[in-house]
């Protein structure tokens, strides 16, 4: 039988069609075979090569890699790209969110499951947050890199990870884990878990499984590494010096902007008070690169306050029970508990306020440096503050995973059956614990002139320092939940026999029911917090009934080819805060054909052709008109106008909503490959895969609007500020069907394996070949572009090439790996950066250099009984490269989707089994 085995990291191959449960039990030769489902399937067979390609992570290949996490283990994969990572809560309210996106596709076409069933997703959406997967109770993890809708429905573009937990364990273990960067460096992360099973299915009719884990990482600050420190940051690069500038005109001592008559004709001005005054900015501010004829502002080095690792903890509990009712039937459950609790500090808050023309503010800080003619034509003037003697913005978001299961699983008759119901709840908690300004406290010391604006940083007397101390709010400022309810029944059995075999048949049918709620907090709704525009309220449900069909037809001993149809019914959305619904009820087909031809025992070739669908979010149909932050980057004012411009470069506000138009994104798509492994010693394995997005949901970028505002006049709106009542120009994204994606690459692998005198050494080697990552311009359906290599419009890299090589040689109770993980350069985001030479701004675009690192761990089974791993991971201590991506989190001069900013890190883990 042709067989695939890969060392960690690497990846076996191993085929099914579709995807679903795995079994995960290993039976004795003494035993009867029998037939399990193969995740790729929703058919019960022996266990055996199929059509579609299925990586598979062992629990000893899991070990091997020294991932403490389900997010690190699976952004690690050179299948993976595209995904969110915990660094980018550091300027976002992700709560530390990270997900799996498969081949760049995308988090929202990947489906992850927990023991094949769905999880419930975070938002209105359907990307998985990964931090909820306890993964001491994983047993594998396996990937289909195939699209998958033609058995789950919608979200499985491109394709399934589906994580298999630990069933029937006899005993315990005990495992710790501690983690430390090199040098004494910030960053220490550490673990423990237990887990203990009781009785024994096979022999005794039942099993209870539990697990328990706590993890903790600490926070690491910007200044803790020399490559994240600053906003401010001097480079040479094509023989020349430059200052890239990401200091921000919210500053302290504060920047004034002033407005003026719109007869008068005269543009807005802003300057610096203090720059005025002494010809420089004072300590963490510097005269900002984005200055202009009509801007003079110090620019606050914010990113010296952020940090660029959040602090975290997590626990989680899994327990599972079995029993078997009869020699037929076998009753599971499953309960699965996380509680992901992360702290994210970003820079003191942005605090603009109104000067009145007169007021001693004025008279000290505005009308010196105005001329006669702006000072006689005064509108409106501004300031732009920071609270640093607040301290930091730090908010802490509680998030927590209930998923439950119960199934049975049996036979009637000829048909293997199984049936179980779901309920599945993601939910969030966001409480500012640090920073965050009262409105009304705020407001009263601006006025009876408690503490001064422009005064420079620790300059307020101790009487202010309490006042502030009393001003920091404290408490909740929303809560969300997504809730999952789902019901599945499905069966399968030989239907008749051909020749070369019998043919399979598979039948199931499933509903499923979305709920997703957001509940600001009465505070927030209040305007009890400066500056602060409180989240929406959502009550929003959908339902999507579905049923599929499959057979697989042996038609010689050779080949088997295997085809599946599937229907799906998807509810307008109930909007319970109006009693309305929202957008139209949809339905979608979608099917597979599939087939592998095995000419021997040591060569298979396998293909596949299909179609897939992903339904628009929620929130994507039915989102009102939001606040939702500000642009990506610094722009000047689009549209020209006396009163809604803001004075040089700088960010705008965001303006969200949603489009009851909005139809399923479609796919086709087609794998061919092959594996030749001519003995155990040896085996290469390579798929062609390709996937075409048509009808994708698409917004003009700002990218876009900026670079022609006149052509997209109708996205930019105005936006007023709650603390000031000045109103600005917008930018306003609503999505469309009218994008379109294709995507294509090769997954290979090689393994080697050498029996020594001394010992067994095992090579592997694995990786993803990028061929297409185009895709049409936000907002429209024929102006194609693409990411390969290249920092593209959607803010994001596609690499054309991701791999990992692991050795390990084992030597009895001793083993050693060397894992080596490469990542190609590409073509850094444009940045305008100061010419330090010229003193002129220019548009620039680094390459950044591709990124290897190697890891290597030692493991020594002391006993039976003890084992121990001990690792360094980056072992040369390579640091991230230069970027000046101005995107995905607040951090500045690398990118955290790309690169680890740990550095070399050792670790030990102990594992007790008793």
């Amino acid at each position: 039988m042709l067989k695939e085995k890969m060392g960690a990291r690497s990846v076996r191959l191993a085929l099914g069609l579709l995807s679903g449960l795995v079994a995960s039990t290993s039976f004795a030769q003494d035993k009867p075979i029998q037939r399990v489902e193969i995740t790729g399937s929703a058919i019960k067979r022996i266990n055996s090569e199929g059509a579609l390609p299925v990586q598979t992570l062992s629990s000893e290949a899991i070990a091997k890699t020294g991932a403490t996490n389900a997010a690190e283990l699976m952004q690690s994969l050179p299948a993976m790209q595209g995904f969110s990572v915990t660094a980018t809560a550091a300027g976002t309210d992700s709560g530390g969110f990270a997900s799996a996106s498969i081949h760049d596709i995308g988090e929202e076409y990947t489906l992850v499951l927990l023991n094949g069933r769905r999880l419930a997703p975070t938002g209105s959406g359907s990307a998985v947050n990964l931090q909820s997967i306890p993964l001491s109770a994983v047993e594998r993890v396996e990937i289909l890199t195939d699209g998958a809708s033609a058995l789950y429905g919608s979200d499985a573009i491109a394709g399934v990870v589906n994580f298999i937990l630990k069933r029937n364990q006899q005993g315990g273990d005990i495992e710790a884990n501690y983690t430390q960067p090199n040098d004494g460096r910030p960053g220490r992360s550490k673990y423990v878990s237990a887990t203990y099973g009781w009785g024994d299915l096979d022999t005794q009719g039942w099993n209870i499984l539990a697990s328990f884990r706590h993890d903790e990482q600490d926070q690491i600050k910007s200044t803790d590494r020399d490559f994240a420190k600053t906003g401010y940051l001097p480079f040479k690069a094509n023989g020349n010096s430059y200052i890239y500038d990401r200091t921000s005109t919210s500053a302290i001592p504060a920047n004034v902007t002033a407005t003026f008559n719109s007869a008068s004709g005269l543009p807005s001005v802003g300057f610096s008070p203090y720059l005025k005054q002494y010809g420089s900015c004072p300590e963490r501010n510097f005269i900002s690169a984005n200055n202009n004829a009509n801007a003079q502002n110090c620019g606050f080095d914010s990113v010296s306050t952020i940090e660029i690792v959040p602090e975290n903890k997590r626990d989680s509990v899994f327990l599972k029970g079995s029993l078997k009712l009869n020699d037929n039937w076998t009753l599971t459950s499953d309960l699965a508990y996380s509680r992901f609790d992360l702290t994210a500090r970003i820079a003191p808050n942005t605090a603009p306020f109104s000067i009145p023309v007169g007021s001693a503010n004025y008279n000290t800080y505005v009308a010196p440096y105005l001329t006669p003619e702006q000072r006689a034509n005064v509108r409106t003037v501004n300031g732009s503050y920071r609270t640093f003697d607040w301290g930091t913005r730090d908010s802490q978001t509680i998030t927590e995973s209930k998923h439950f299961v119960a199934g049975l699983d049996g036979s009637i008759g000829a048909w293997n059956v199984s049936g179980a119901l779901t309920w599945s709840e993601n939910s969030l908690d966001e409480r500012y614990v640090g920073g965050y300004v009262k409105d009304k406290e705020f407001r009263s010391m601006l006025t009876n002139g408690s503490f001064n604006p422009f005064a420079p940083i620790g300059a307020q007397s101790e009487a202010t320092k309490q006042l502030i101390r009393d001003s920091i709010y404290h408490g909740s400022v929303r809560e969300a939940s997504t809730t999952l309810k789902a019901a599945e029944a499905r069966g399968s059995r030989e239907i008749w026999t051909l020749p070369a075999g019998p043919v399979l048949l598979g039948l199931g049918a499933d509903f499923r029911q979305y709920a997703y709620e957001q509940t600001p907090s009465a505070d927030a709704v209040a305007g009890v917090l400066y500056n602060f525009d409180a989240d929406p309220a959502y009550d929003m449900k959908r339902d999507n009934a579905g049923a599929f069909a499959e057979v697989i037809v042996p038609v010689t001993k050779q080949i088997e080819i295997t085809g599946a149809l599937r229907h799906d019914r998807i509810s307008a959305i109930d909007n319970d805060l109006t009693g309305k619904k929202i957008g139209e009820d949809q339905s979608k087909t979608t099917y597979k054909i599939s087939a592998r031809y095995q000419p021997t025992q040591a060569l298979l070739f396998r293909g596949s052709y299909g179609t897939g669908f992903k339904a628009p979010s929620m929130l994507d149909i039915a989102q009102p008109p939001v606040s939702a932050g500000f642009t990506a980057s610094s722009w000047d004012c689009p549209i020209a106008h006396p009163d809604y411009c803001r004075p040089g470069k700088t960010q705008y506000n965001v303006i969200s909503s949603g489009n009851e138009k909005l139809r399923p994104e479609t796919s086709k798509q087609f794998t061919i490959g092959a594996r030749y492994e001519p003995s155990s010693r040896f085996g290469v394995g390579l798929d062609l895969w390709d996937v075409k997005i048509r009808d994708a949901v698409s917004s003009v970028s700002e990218q876009q609007a900026w670079a022609n505002p006149a052509a997209f006049r109708d996205l930019f709106t105005t936006y007023t500020e709650s603390s000031t009542g000045a109103t600005y120009w917008a930018f306003r994204e609503s999505s469309v069907n009218i994008g379109k994606s294709h995507y294509r690459g090769l997954d290979w692998d090689l393994t080697a394996r050498h029996r020594f005198g001394f010992g067994n050494l095992t090579v592997g080697v694995n990786g993803t070949h990028m061929l297409k990552a185009d895709y049409t311009r936000p907002g429209t359906n024929n102006d194609w572009t693409n990411s390969l290599n290249y920092f593209g419009i959607n803010n994001a890299v596609t690499f054309k090439n991701i791999a990992r090589l692991t050795a390990t040689l084992d030597t009895g109770k001793l083993s050693n790996s060397v894992i080596v993980n490469y990542r190609d350069g590409y073509t850094d985001a444009a940045a305008t950066v100061r010419n330090v030479g010229t003193g002129k701004n220019e548009s620039i675009r680094l390459e950044v250099p591709s990124f290897t690192t190697f890891d290597y761990q030692l493991k020594y089974k002391l006993t039976e009984a003890i084992t121990i791993r001990g690792g360094v991971k980056n072992l040369f201590d390579r640091q991230p490269p230069l970027s000046l991506r101005a995107s995905s989190g607040h951090q500045v001069g690398f990118d955290p989707r790309y690169a680890d900013p740990l550095g070399r890190t050792t670790y030990v883990t102990a594992n007790y089994k008793f």
